[in-house]
């Protein structure tokens, strides 16, 4: 028999449960925790919602400025916290987590010197809101605070664990049964990005525990408005997840029923769902009211539920502990806290001139390394050094992993009887048969899935390659790329890193290509401060660029110009080992006196060739510049070329309006203006998509003609 029964209540309705009595209290259910254990806990549930209190008084006074809450999930977390293992096993929690915090051994103090924001903060340094949780000593990752968001990262890391608990790889550690711990509300399973974490998690039978939080509300969203059913019902078809529904209310509940499940999870049995209802007695956050859309008897019947009183009501009823007993941990767990807010508004605040630091890491490359090569390689076109490049470093690092959409050669069972794919371009062939399915494979056709698990892995130290199979397709990742992997190391104040080589296919002259693989748009990702962007137009170019994108520990787009893959102009002997490029900067392709020409991708061979229509035409000689690296990008040279030539056309193959060219030009405007004897002028494609039919996508790219045309405007200026 339990003391507190809850029956579930239809879905369609947005009033939490509310416990009932069921017959005499079970006594034997608080007895078998220790008497020790339950006194800690109770003092942490109460120091937990004592944070919150202080916080909600604080920012009335303008000296915490924003606060949410973790009221109603104390008894849930508090009852989780004894099965996990803080600096063992590994954490993706949501901001709702703070007793959880707790219980992994993150102070009070900690926790507040995030809500003020200082500098002292271990999680951040001041720069992640309050509840933004990030230890790197208690493997609390470093969390973001877009809903959902944390899930595939945390599949990645779960995947992570298996690779390298079967190896012995250098900067990276794990355990034969730790488990990944993620978090999320209710509301945030409506994300598609949880699905397809529970997909990822699922199909390989991955040590991920999921935790969904179930208060009644995503904001002000009843969850009979989100969905048709309770997520634990939702779920049944995926095989091999483990669904487990409780009242999250009940710390006795809790604490009797998650050590099966957390023990079957570090089995290897798979993964497991807890779906868990529990309360919201305080307003989704300081910038809401939920007297606004919450009835007056719905909070007080809720109120009945809270888990702290559940609680006390359990201990006193079972003898265990006295209400005067109760009430004293209550007070010290008040002093505590108050103590706790004292320091922490005496604590240091950031200093403005570290607001740049942590951004990105760029990798250092030993001086001469670009010129480190004999010229003695086989030569080989830009598709083909791109492989060569990664099957030489995936001989060399084991913490590469390379996959995405096609990009294996073959189902393992017919592999030795076919040719194998090795993706769509060819760029991946023959990897999964040199180094195996753990080291190249496919994914799911889900862009964010790629990107997201690649986001984990990199976090756990591994330098994982994902492929997007079109940048036409990319737009899904968006939320990965942006959000997650570009943020990690300056929203910890770099205690965190994300190691990744995003592979894209880029660009058009595909004759066929049409709207949906044809697009350019590099701008878009050059405008995320913590992401590294490149371009390579020729084979030597990809090889030190790759091979330096795979030393760097922050992301790396390397974008991949479709077009240029297999051209006879990109060929260059493949390059000796010791050759290398720095990200930022950029190569002279021709000299010239009058005229300088900015470009990049596939417009390098298309200036060369209007270079020499123009000099033939009008004597002029024209410098081209290949910039390669778009974030950084080569100012110096482009200002060295400024001052020899006075005149500069800048030239993509995207659209013209907001393309990158703009912020070339801008920057030669500002900085260079005293060397110029004509406007800066752009060159782009017309601002539309590109079209299907071959004359449109003619009429829409810019041609040799186009350049052409450019150049004599400026040099006739």
């Amino acid at each position: 028999m339990r003391s507190m029964a809850a029956p579930m209540r239809s879905r369609r309705s947005a009033v939490p449960l509310r416990s009932v009595p069921a017959g005499p209290p079970d006594r034997s259910r608080v007895t078998r925790i220790p008497v020790e254990e339950i006194r800690e806990d109770f003092r942490l549930a109460w120091v937990s919602r004592f944070l919150d209190d202080r916080e909600i008084a604080l920012q009335k006074q303008s000296r915490v400025f924003f606060q949410i809450s973790g009221a109603g999930h104390e008894a849930l977390l508090l009852g989780l916290g004894h099965e996990l293992r803080p600096g063992y096993d590994w954490f993706f929690p949501y901001y709702r987590d703070r007793a959880l915090m707790l219980s992994l051994g993150v102070t009070p103090e900690e926790i507040l010197l995030e809500a003020v924001g200082s500098s002292s903060d271990p999680a951040s340094g001041g720069r992640q809101m309050p509840c933004h949780w990030g230890y790197a000593r208690l493997n609390v990752v470093t969390q973001s605070s877009a809903t959902g968001s944390q899930c595939l990262p945390a599949v990645g890391c779960a995947e992570a664990t298996r690779y390298i608990s079967r190896r012995d790889l250098p900067g990276c550690r794990a355990h034969g049964d730790e488990l990944t711990y993620v978090s999320l509300g209710d509301g945030a399973t409506s994300e598609g990005e949880f699905w397809e974490s529970l997909n990822t998690a699922c199909t390989l039978h991955l040590p991920v525990l999921f935790v969904v939080a179930d208060n009644g509300y995503a904001i002000s969203v009843p969850t009979a408005d989100q969905s048709p059913a309770a997520i634990s019902e939702l779920l049944g078809g995926f095989r091999g997840l483990q669904v487990h529904a409780l009242d999250g209310c009940d710390y006795f509940e809790v604490r009797s029923r998650v050590p099966a499940i957390v023990s079957a999870v570090r089995a290897g049995v798979g993964p497991a769902l807890v779906h868990a209802r529990v309360t919201r007695p305080y307003s989704h956050s300081a910038a809401d009211t939920q007297s606004k859309y919450r009835s007056r008897e719905e909070l007080e019947e809720e109120s009945a539920r809270d888990p702290l009183v559940v609680f006390e009501k359990a201990v006193v009823e079972a003898g265990v502990l006295r209400a005067e007993e109760m009430a004293a941990l209550k007070e010290e767990a008040r002093q505590i806290v108050q103590a706790a807010a004292r320091a922490a508004l005496a604590a240091p605040r950031p200093d403005p001139a570290t607001v740049t630091h942590h951004v990105v890491a760029l990798p250092s490359v030993p001086p001469g390394a670009e010129e480190a090569d004999d010229g003695s390689g086989e030569v080989v076109a830009l598709g083909e050094a791109i492989k060569r490049t990664l099957h030489e470093q995936m001989a060399l690092d084991e913490r590469i992993r390379v996959f995405g959409e096609d990009v294996a050669d073959a189902r393992e069972a017919v592999l030795a009887n076919v040719e194998g794919k090795g993706g769509v371009f060819g760029t991946t062939f023959g990897l999964q048969r040199r180094f195996g399915i753990a080291r190249c494979y496919n994914t799911p056709l889900a862009e964010a899935n790629i990107v997201g698990r690649a986001v984990g892995q990199g976090i756990r130290g591994l330098r994982p390659v994902p492929e997007i199979q079109f940048f036409d397709y990319i737009w899904t990742a968006m939320q990965q790329i942006k959000t997650e992997a570009a943020t990690v190391r300056w929203r910890s104040n770099g205690a965190f890193s994300c190691p990744m080589v995003l592979r894209v296919p880029i660009g058009g002259y595909l004759a066929g290509g049409a709207i949906w693989h044809s697009q350019s748009g590099e701008s878009i990702f050059t405008h995320i401060p913590g992401l590294t962007v490149v371009m390579p137009s020729r084979a030597a170019d990809a090889v030190g660029l790759l091979r330096t994108a795979l030393q760097a520990t922050d992301p790396v787009m390397f974008l991949e110009h479709k077009h240029l893959l297999r051209q006879p102009y990109t060929r260059d002997p493949f390059p000796s080992p010791g050759f290398q490029i720095p990200f930022g900067r950029g190569r002279v392709v021709l000299q010239g006196d009058d005229l300088t020409i900015v470009t990049w991708g596939a417009l390098v061979e298309k200036s060369r060739q209007a270079a020499a229509v123009l000099q033939a035409e009008l004597g002029a000689t024209v410098a081209v510049i290949d910039l390669r690296s778009l974030l950084p990008w080569d100012r110096d040279l482009v200002a060295e070329q400024v001052a020899h030539t006075s005149r500069v056309l800048v030239a993509h193959e995207d659209i013209l309006t907001s393309g990158f060219g703009a912020e070339v030009a801008s920057w030669v405007s500002e900085h260079c203006f005293g060397d110029l004897d004509a406007p800066v002028t752009r060159l782009g494609a017309t601002d539309t998509h590109v079209a299907y039919e071959p004359t449109l996508e003619r009429a829409i790219l810019p041609q040799v003609d186009d350049i052409v045309a450019a150049g004599r405007r400026v040099l006739e200026f």
